[in-house]
Parts: structure tokens; C-alpha cells; sequence
């Protein structure tokens, strides 16, 4: 922790020679894009993607999950996709999992989340099973992650849908999805092409 706060501390000195680009900042901002992807400490958007301030409205969630919408609820992921969308007006929203994902594991094997009840209950609004008190669904997907995160993206993207300001804008050809998928080892980015399910390179 201490080498962060050091790092706060002398941040306004490290950007001293950037002050115009920092103070332009304050007009308000105009994202290129929403991004949604992993909490997970080991995926950083910005470091692979070359964002600057105010390039990315970030929303992270445990295993980038984005609930299937409900009208009623209130919820901290709808309530950021409505801002960014109908506020920001960002064009390009992006869903991006990862490689070793602490979260799909958990789906895969739920065994591995038994003692956590707030993860299994979160996990269960990842669109895997039809009732909470059914196994997920991810085992058809066979035993390798990588089909498995991917499919599970594909999966937020169909959620997405079905948010009525999202389906709006993107009706309308004001909006496109994105579906990414980030190797941690490798820092390579792979991509589902629009109606394509399969991942290739960028």
C-alpha cells in the first residue's frame, strides 16, 4: 500500500508538464467508449488499450457481469450503462473478459465459491442457469476456461440487448457492442466479430 500512496503523493508533480491536458478535463468529459470489464487487479484498460483521461468510462464488476435488465431494480451496473448511454452518449460499449478469471472458475466449479454467499448470488445473474436453484450452465462448455470466458461475454452482450436505451441506440446505428477477450500472460486482446461467436486476434 505504501508504494501507492507514495505514488499519490508525487502524482501532481509527474503531471506538472501536462496541466493544459489535465485542466481541459474539468469542461466535462466525452468518452470513446464504455468499457466493462473484470475487477481483477491483473487487468488494467487502460495499460493495453493506450487510454487517456477521459478516453474510457470504466465499469468493473466481479467477472464483468451485466445483469439481465429489470425495470424495477436498482442496480449500480444499470444505473452506470443508463449514464453512459444516455447521458455520455459513448458510440461503442466493449464487454471484456479475461484469462484466468477468478469468477469463471467459480461458475465452472461452484464448489469454489461455496463459502462466499454475496459471490454465489452475484454469479447467479450471469445469465448461466434458468432458476438460483439450478447448477450453472457453463459445463457444456467442456473444462477449458477459454471457451467458457468467451461464451460468457458473448453472454453480458445478449444482457445488453435487452436494456431498452441500449437496444434504442443501437436500432438506430448510434451504438456498437464490442466483445473482447484479454490474455493476462500474453497482453494479447482477441475479438468476436459483430454476429460471429468465434475469437480472433484484433
Amino acid at each position: 500500500m505504501q508504494t501507492l500512496i507514495e505514488h499519490a503523493r508525487t502524482f501532481p508533480e509527474k503531471i506538472s508538464d501536462q496541466q493544459d491536458e489535465f485542466a481541459q478535463l474539468v469542461q466535462g468529459q466525452q468518452p470513446q467508449a464504455l468499457f466493462i470489464s473484470c475487477s481483477d487487479s491483473r487487468v488494467i484498460p487502460a495499460l493495453f488499450t493506450g487510454a487517456r483521461p477521459g478516453d474510457l468510462f470504466e465499469l468493473r464488476t466481479a467477472g464483468n457481469i451485466v445483469p439481465p435488465y429489470r425495470s424495477q431494480a436498482a442496480c449500480g451496473v444499470a444505473g452506470s450503462l443508463e449514464f453512459a448511454v444516455q447521458a455520455l452518449q459513448v458510440p461503442d460499449i466493449v464487454v471484456c473478459g479475461h484469462s484466468h478469471c477468478g469468477a469463471v472458475q467459480g461458475l465452472m466449479r461452484e464448489q469454489n465459491v461455496a463459502t462466499m454467499p454475496l459471490v454465489r448470488h452475484w454469479l447467479s445473474r450471469a445469465g448461466h442457469r434458468t432458476r438460483t436453484d439450478e447448477p450453472w450452465q457453463t459445463q457444456g462448455l467442456g473444462e477449458d476456461p477459454t471457451p467458457v470466458t468467451q461464451e460468457h461475454v458473448l453472454t453480458q452482450l445478449d444482457h445488453l440487448r435487452g436494456y431498452p436505451f441500449i437496444a434504442r441506440r443501437l436500432s438506430s446505428g448510434r451504438l456498437r457492442l464490442h466483445a473482447w477477450y484479454y490474455t493476462v500472460e500474453t497482453g494479447e486482446v482477441l475479438a468476436a466479430g459483430p454476429g460471429r461467436r468465434a475469437f480472433k486476434p484484433l
